[in-house]
C-alpha cells in the first residue's frame, strides 16, 4: 500500500470515516474548543436531529454542524462544513471565516483583542493540509521499536481541543525536516564544551553517559549534544561566535547516531533512549525551551522521587515512570545559551518493559482517525463486547489506580495527558503497561515534601511544587479529561453501544480507587456526579497567557449520579 496518509478505518463498521479535507479537521477542532470553553458554560449549545447548534449570542448567530456521534461526554463526533444561520438565512462557513466568527465572539466576550490568533489557525490548518497531502508509509511494521516510532509520527491532526494544535512558529520548510509526523530522523550537532564552562548536575555519574558517549572530544572538553535546528536557530549568537572563535567551544560538525522526533518535536529518540533539547519554536502555546529551573530541576526531582517511584513500582508492577537523571548546558556564555544548548537526558523505557510488550504513544491509540497501527480499532481487531470490555478494564487498572495513589497518598502530580504515556501492548494488542515521561510537569504537593524542598534553591523548589488544589486540577484534567475521556470516545467509536457500559467502568474503577485511598473529598465529588476541571487551551491562547496559567472549566462527565 502506498500514496497518501494512511487514514482509512479500520475492519468496522463503526470507524470513523476518513476526514474530507484540513478545513473540515481545523473548523471541527475549533468547534470543540469553543463548545467546551464557552458555550457550554454560556448554555448556548443545542444538539437535535442530529445536527449541534452553537450560538453566539453577541453576534446573533447560530453556527450549526452535523453530528456523525454524539458523546456523553460532550466531546461530540463532528462531519462536514459549518453553517452559520442568520435568522431565516443559511450559509456555509469556511475555516477561515469560522475562526474570524470565534475570533469576535471572544473579543466581545473578553475584552482582549488578540490580533495573531486568526492567522495562527492559518498556521495550523496549513501544517494540517501539507501533512494530510505528503505520502506515508503504510502501517503494519512489525518490530517493537518501529511501531512505537509510527506511533510518535501519527499525530497528523494534533490535539482535538488545543485551537491551533498544528501552529508552529518559523520557516515551513525547516520545521518538515524536523517534524516526526514527516517521519524525521537527524544527525545531532556535536559541540565540545570547555570544562570550566560546562553547566550539569546527574543523579550518578553514569546518567551523563548517554551524552558522552555519543562522541570523543579533545582532552578539558565535554560533549553537548545540540538539536540540529536548535543549532540553526542560535548560529548567530555573538556569545557563541566568541567561544566559537577562542576555542572554549568547539563545533564537531553532526553526529553518526540518528535519531528521530517524537510528537514532542523537540525530544529525540535515539540509541535507545531520550534526549530532550530546548528548541526556540513555538509549537501550540509554548517556546519550547528547557527553562534553568527545569534543567536544575529534573535531576533534583528524579532524587527527591527515587523512594515515592520504587514503592509505586512495587505496589503496581504495570507502572512505571521514566526518570530524568541528567542534563547538560553550556554555563557562563549568558541565559540565552544556557536555556538554549540545555539538554536532559530521559531515561529509556527498555530499562522498564515487560518481555514482549511493545511501548505505543497514547495519543496515537486515541486519535479520532486511525492515522497508523497504534489506534485502538488496530489493537482491538474484531470489536466484540467481551474483548472492547476486556481492553478497557486492563486499561483502567493500569493507569488510574497509581496515578491516584501518587497523589493522594504520595503528594505527587503526575501529568499522564495522552503526549506524556507510553501504553505498552502485548502481542494481542492487551494493554500490559503504562509508562509516565516528561517530569517538567511532576510536582510536589503538601507537608510531606516540605523539608526537602526547603533545603533546595528557591528558584528550584517553587517550580516544583503545587498546592492541593491546583495539584487536583492538574491531575484530574490530565488523567480524566485529556486522556481517559479520549481514549474511551476512541473506543465508542467502535462499539457506540458500549458508550454507557465504559463509563461505568469507570466509575467502578475510581469508586475501588477512593476507597483505597481513604475516600479524599475530591474523588468522594467526582463520584457524587461534580464536574471535573477541563483546561481552558482556547482561552488560553486568545489571551495569549503562559500554559501554567491556563484557566479551568467545569465539564460534566458521566460518572458516579452523574451517569
Amino acid at each position: 500500500m502506498s500514496g497518501t496518509a494512511d487514514l482509512a478505518p479500520a475492519s468496522s463498521a463503526t470507524a470513523p470515516p476518513v476526514p474530507a479535507t484540513a478545513d473540515d479537521v481545523v473548523a471541527h477542532t475549533l468547534l470543540n474548543c469553543y463548545l467546551r470553553e464557552v458555550a457550554e458554560p454560556e448554555r448556548q449549545a443545542t444538539l437535535l436531529a442530529g445536527r449541534l447548534g452553537i450560538r453566539l449570542p453577541r453576534q446573533d448567530v447560530v453556527l450549526s454542524v452535523a453530528v456523525r456521534r454524539p458523546a456523553r461526554s460532550g466531546a461530540h463526533r463532528f462531519t462536514g462544513p459549518v453553517s452559520l444561520l442568520r435568522g431565516t438565512l443559511c450559509s456555509t462557513l469556511d475555516w477561515r471565516s469560522l475562526a474570524e466568527r470565534i475570533a469576535e465572539e471572544l473579543h466581545r466576550a473578553t475584552g482582549v483583542v488578540n490580533d495573531e490568533f486568526v492567522d495562527q489557525v492559518e498556521q495550523s490548518h496549513a501544517v494540517t493540509r501539507s501533512l494530510l497531502r505528503r505520502p506515508h508509509p503504510p502501517t503494519g511494521s512489525t518490530s517493537a521499536e518501529a511501531r512505537y516510532l509510527e506511533s510518535e509520527r501519527a499525530l497528523l491532526l494534533g490535539h482535538r481541543f488545543h485551537p491551533t494544535p498544528k501552529s508552529r512558529s518559523g520557516d515551513s520548510d525547516r520545521w518538515q525536516v524536523y517534524a516526526p509526523e514527516t517521519g524525521s530522523t537527524m544527525m545531532l550537532r556535536k559541540l565540545a564544551v570547555l570544562h570550566d564552562l560546562v553547566g550539569q548536575d546527574a543523579v550518578t555519574p553514569g546518567d551523563l553517559a548517554a551524552l558522552d558517549g555519543l562522541a570523543d572530544v579533545p582532552a578539558g572538553h565535554l560533549l553537548l549534544p545540540v538539536h540540529p535546528w536548535q543549532y540553526e536557530l542560535l548560529r548567530g549568537n555573538t556569545a557563541l561566535d566568541a567561544a566559537l572563535r577562542s576555542g572554549n567551544v568547539l563545533d564537531l560538525g553532526p553526529g553518526s547516531t540518528p535519531f528521530a522526533a517524537t510528537s514532542s518535536v523537540r525530544t529525540l529518540y535515539g540509541g535507545g533512549g531520550f534526549l530532550k533539547f530546548s528548541l526556540n519554536v513555538r509549537i501550540t502555546n509554548c517556546v519550547r525551551k528547557n527553562s534553568a529551573y527545569e534543567l536544575a530541576g529534573a535531576p533534583v526531582l528524579t532524587r527527591l522521587l527515587d523512594t515515592e517511584l520504587a514503592g509505586l513500582r512495587t505496589r503496581f508492577p504495570g507502572f512505571a515512570v521514566l526518570r530524568e537523571p541528567a542534563y547538560r548546558t553550556v554555563a557562563g556564555l549568558g541565559p540565552e545559551l544556557l536555556e538554549g544548548f540545555g539538554v536532559i537526558v530521559r531515561e529509556s523505557p527498555v530499562r522498564h518493559l515487560l518481555p514482549g510488550v511493545t511501548p505505543l504513544l497514547a495519543g496515537a491509540i486515541a486519535d479520532e482517525y486511525p492515522c497508523s497501527g497504534a489506534h485502538v480499532s488496530r489493537l482491538l481487531g474484531e470489536p466484540t463486547t467481551d474483548r472492547v470490555l476486556d481492553w478497557w478494564r486492563a486499561y483502567l487498572r493500569l493507569l488510574l489506580p497509581p496515578v491516584l495513589a501518587a497523589f493522594f497518598q504520595h503528594g505527587v502530580v503526575f501529568e499522564p495527558h495522552l503526549q506524556n504515556v507510553l501504553v505498552g501492548v502485548d502481542p494481542d494488542g492487551m494493554p500490559a503497561q503504562m509508562l509516565l515521561r516528561d517530569m517538567e510537569g511532576t510536582k510536589l504537593v503538601g507537608p510531606r515534601h516540605a523539608a526537602a524542598l526547603s533545603e533546595l534553591d528557591p528558584s528550584v523548589a517553587g517550580p516544583l511544587t503545587y498546592d492541593r488544589a491546583k495539584g487536583w486540577r492538574r491531575t484530574a484534567y490530565c488523567l480524566l479529561v485529556n486522556h481517559l475521556s479520549e481514549v474511551l470516545a476512541a473506543l465508542a467509536d467502535q462499539r457506540p453501544d458500549l458508550e454507557s457500559t465504559l463509563w461505568e467502568l469507570v466509575t467502578e474503577q475510581l469508586g475501588d480507587c477512593a476507597e483505597d485511598n481513604g475516600r479524599p473529598a475530591e474523588l468522594t465529588a467526582v463520584l457524587a456526579g461534580v464536574p471535573v476541571p477541563a483546561k481552558t487551551n482556547l482561552l488560553t491562547r486568545w489571551r495569549r497567557s503562559n500554559d501554567r496559567e491556563s484557566g479551568y472549566v467545569p465539564l460534566a462527565l458521566p460518572l458516579g449520579t452523574g451517569q
